[in-house]
């Protein structure tokens, strides 16, 4: 019997949902690993002929209006008729079930057309379940009213981390045996050209500041760090609060923001891998995560990461974060205060994260999502392994 989307003697076809690409869609974590998951793929069938021969790959964006992604054995399948009448979800809904028929499609975003049964859906968190607070109640309540229909109504659903797997589980969005879990990469913020200028601009010593992201989103608890920087202890330490949420954001949302506290706004790639490279440490102490890749990129980049002990972020960092608990901002001063002042400490963690980090890969991540979809393209993989003298992928996916 042959699988859905593939045909007797012609190539299996498989379509992502590129909606992610549209210019008006706002580039966040969630989209970067869409992208990242896509290169690394296309890598894989450009080195690989033999695979790639199996297979008819395209990325199907809404309209001529995306931002730019290079491929070179993935199509783009770029606007049509249809295009300009519909528009993010009545174009992922109503279009693209259309666009990618007889096909299996693949949507890394969340969300997807429940009209496709033939798709594979990336979720990446239940945190609309877990943390409504930090959703605007459209949002939350669009999520939790079309994700369980995608987890009846798909071929399997993905996950980045275990912890995610459980929490969908739990609010019974899909089944335990129905959903696979893939982790993330982090090794593209190492291919990114970093831009030391910002210490410059910003007046700050290398080693001598914090770096966390500035959001007002609550299971973020960035508060914690803000009382954290108010105890003495860290006066001659800078905390640097990096994306669109400035100083007055926060005190208007009734939060004392300590004067060492600086605030850049949003940075580009370069900006922000310099300035993460050089910082004393990343602080990252959120309540619930459903795979936590900002404090994996730090690691990658040599920086010692201070974690809350929450959601996934014990399963993404292991033991080469230094944990401290989310609630007690005396906790977070003495993790932080201890590894500015000792280089011996910051020179461990350093290294640990770096060897940590090399575990996750965008490769990896690509071969299992592969395997998940073709399962027969492991033969492929050993077999042009052999012919290059080269190694099958360690594994990286779990089904169970």
């Amino acid at each position: 019997m042959n699988l859905q989307g593939t045909t007797q003697g012609s190539a299996r076809r498989i379509s992502f949902n590129g909606k992610f690409l549209t210019s008006t869609h706002a580039s966040t974590g969630v989209q970067r690993v869409a992208q990242q998951l896509i290169v690394a793929l296309d890598q894989l069938l450009v080195e690989n002929q033999h695979l790639a021969s199996k297979l008819d790959v395209q990325l199907i964006v809404p309209g001529d209006e995306t931002r730019a992604i290079t491929l070179g054995a993935i199509r783009i399948s770029g606007s049509s008729r249809f295009s300009r009448w519909f528009k993010s979800i009545p174009w992922e809904h109503l279009v693209l079930p259309i666009r990618a028929r007889g096909s299996t499609l693949i949507n890394l975003c969340n969300l997807g057309p429940v009209a496709k049964f033939n798709a594979y859906t990336m979720m990446h968190d239940a945190q609309v379940h877990s943390s409504p607070a930090s959703y605007s109640w459209k949002f939350a309540t669009w999520y939790r009213l079309i994700q369980p229909m995608l987890g009846r109504a798909n071929r399997r659903i993905l996950t980045v981390s275990h912890f995610s797997k459980k929490q969908l589980v739990q609010y019974r969005v899909a089944d335990a045996d129905r959903i696979s879990v893939i982790h993330n990469g982090c090794d593209h913020v190492l291919e990114i050209q970093q831009d030391t200028d910002i210490l410059q601009r910003l007046a700050l010593q290398p080693g001598r500041y914090v770096v966390a992201l500035s959001t007002l989103q609550a299971h973020k608890n960035i508060p914690v760090l803000l009382r954290a920087f108010a105890d003495p202890r860290l006066a001659e330490i800078t905390l640097v609060l990096f994306g669109s949420i400035s100083r007055t954001d926060f005190e208007r949302s009734g939060h004392a923001v300590p004067p060492s506290t600086v605030f850049p706004g949003r940075l580009t790639d370069e900006q922000m891998t310099g300035l993460i490279a050089n910082a004393g440490a990343f602080a990252f102490p959120s309540l619930t995560e459903g795979f936590g890749l900002p404090p994996l990129e730090a690691m990658a980049l040599g920086c010692p990461v201070v974690a809350a002990p929450c959601g996934a972020l014990p399963e993404t960092c292991g033991d080469a974060a230094v944990y401290a608990d989310a609630g007690r901002a005396d906790a977070w001063v003495d993790a932080l205060a201890s590894i500015i002042s000792d280089p011996a400490l910051a020179d461990g963690l350093r290294a640990k994260g770096r060897a940590h980090a090399s575990d996750f890969s965008w490769r990896r991540a690509a071969y299992a999502l592969l395997e998940l979809i073709l399962p027969e393209s492991r033969l492929c993989v050993a077999d042009h392994a052999a012919h290059v003298g080269g190694a099958i992928h360690p594994q990286a996916t779990s089904p169970q």
